[in-house]
């Protein structure tokens, strides 16, 4: 924080005073992490479909093409609004939004009996969705730059925890319990009412990223988004057209210029191409399950087990990714090619197999497989960029993706397109994984080509390319307030 007396403005700080943050910064960051556990505590979620074939009675072809596509849809139509009044509306009121949105899916799995009832569900569980923009970047409102990566641990974990227990409570109450799905959603709804009264208490912050900055502080001396916005002495409205401008100017010259990077190119390619595929299988694999164990018995289905198992080989990858050292720029595109190809021999086992253990077993691989990347195509994607810009590039990158995949299910799954049955459509899925591993491939094989060509003129300097993505972070350090937060779009920590 800039220092109040006038000679402490004439000095401009070399790093970060991180002193100077208010003291209860430690108290908001606990009590939102103990908000976003208990966010994800619906232990019913792993169960929504056979409840919805058992204990609703819709058909297989009503659930699988004509009330999961709804998802896709109004995911794509609401995920650029909220993003914007995200910021705009400072983070709070989007967060209250989303508790509302989750009390309105059980609401409606509970007491809705229709194909629109559902389809309505699918609506409000988007916008929640598209609302977890808010809670990523929230935390980060809280404390000094220089501690977003810390930050960034304490609520990847806090969400996954939430998830993995949520799971786990959900399997036991089913399997060992004998808890019908219904009653599981009222204990689902209950945790979700105590959400939403703990994220009214949520302390609202004074700036956001786009919409509610101040002026510009000197370099290196950003203060807590917490802390009084101090007027300076321009007229107001001067003052934001001012900083309007030249964060558009800045953002316009950082663009252009970062289009130029190869590695931003190719990961943001992966993260359009690949989470595409990855949500497609996410959202229809729990059809698929109960496709091929339709027992009438609720103590025999496992999804909760699946589901808690994957979170934690995927929060396990996560972490062992940051310490993968080699030539990023040399081997990515081998690394993402053999990452695909593995995906889509999982894909290729999930509608093959005749036994459900296979099943689980291959769900939980490909979503490990999915998130041992990225973390690694964050930190190759954020390396180089402002914060603003880091921000605006996940934000495209997501919405492609989801344009991608709506386009896909609006062909493959909706009954006004093909209206393919869910084995089907993991046929798809399994060729779509397969071609994007050969295109990757073949990309490898020309940077093969291309650095023997030139390894006998200019060899590649081992100390810089020889780095693991930690390392990589590490090396922004001293410019940390110039970086974008660790940002998940899309729930890839959850999802």
């Amino acid at each position: 924080m800039m220092p109040s007396s006038p000679e402490g403005e004439k000095q401009v700080p070399t790093e970060p005073k991180l002193d100077c943050e208010p003291q209860p910064w430690r108290c908001l960051v606990f009590y939102l992490c103990f908000y976003g556990f208990m966010a994800q505590m619906r232990p019913g979620e792993s169960f929504i479909t056979p409840y919805l074939l058992r204990d609703k009675n819709f058909t297989q072809e009503q659930v699988t093409n004509e009330i999961t596509p709804v998802l896709s849809y109004s995911y794509m139509l609401v995920l650029v609004p909220i993003f914007l009044l995200t910021d705009y509306l400072r983070y709070k009121p989007v967060l209250l939004l989303q508790g509302l949105s989750y009390t309105s899916v059980w609401l409606l799995l509970l007491f809705g009996g229709s194909v629109q009832h559902m389809q309505l569900m699918e609506f409000f569980y988007s916008v929640t969705m598209a609302a977890r923009v808010a809670y990523s970047s929230y935390i980060f409102s809280l404390v000094h730059p220089a501690r977003y990566q810390r930050m960034a641990g304490y609520s990847r974990a806090a969400v996954l925890l939430g998830v993995f227990t949520s799971s786990v409570l959900g399997q036991l109450l089913v399997s060992t319990g004998r808890v019908s799905f219904r009653t599981l959603n009222y204990i689902s709804l209950a945790f979700l009412i105590f959400s939403l009264l703990l994220a009214s208490f949520l302390k609202r912050p004074k700036r956001s990223l786009f919409f509610n900055r101040s002026s510009t502080p000197l370099r290196g001396a950003v203060p807590s988004e917490l802390q009084p916005v101090r007027p300076g002495p321009a007229p107001r409205g001067k003052l934001l057209a001012a900083c309007r401008d030249c964060i558009l100017v800045r953002m316009l010259h950082e663009l252009g210029a970062s289009l130029r990077l190869p590695q931003l190119r190719l990961w943001s390619l992966w993260w359009v191409l690949n989470s595409a595929g990855y949500y497609l299988v996410v959202y229809y694999v729990h059809i698929l399950w109960n496709t091929l164990c339709p027992t009438t018995d609720s103590a025999q289905v496992y999804n909760g087990a699946a589901d808690a198992a994957s979170t934690l080989l995927g929060a396990m990858t996560s972490f062992a990714a940051g310490f993968v050292k080699i030539r990023w720029a040399l081997w990515s595109k081998l690394v993402i090619a053999c990452v695909t190809a593995a995906q889509a021999g999982l894909i290729f086992l999930l509608y093959n197999v005749v036994s459900i253990w296979p099943c689980y077993g291959a769900f939980v691989l490909f979503r490990g497989f999915y998130q041992f990347l990225v973390p690694i195509a964050t930190f190759q994607i954020a390396s180089s960029l402002s914060k603003e810009l880091c921000a605006l590039v996940f934000g495209i990158n997501t919405f492609f993706a989801t344009i991608l995949k709506t386009i896909i299910t609006l062909i493959v799954s909706d009954k006004r397109g093909l209206g393919l049955p869910v084995w089907s459509q993991f046929r798809i899925y399994f060729v779509y994984f397969l071609v994007l591993s050969i295109f990757y491939f073949l990309g490898a094989m020309l940077d093969g080509w291309r650095h023997f060509q030139r390894s006998h003129h200019r060899p590649l300097p081992l100390a810089q390319e020889l780095r693991s993505p930690l390392e990589e972070k590490a090396e922004q350090t001293p410019s940390m307030q110039d970086t974008c937060p660790p940002l998940y779009p899309e729930g890839s920590a959850w999802g």
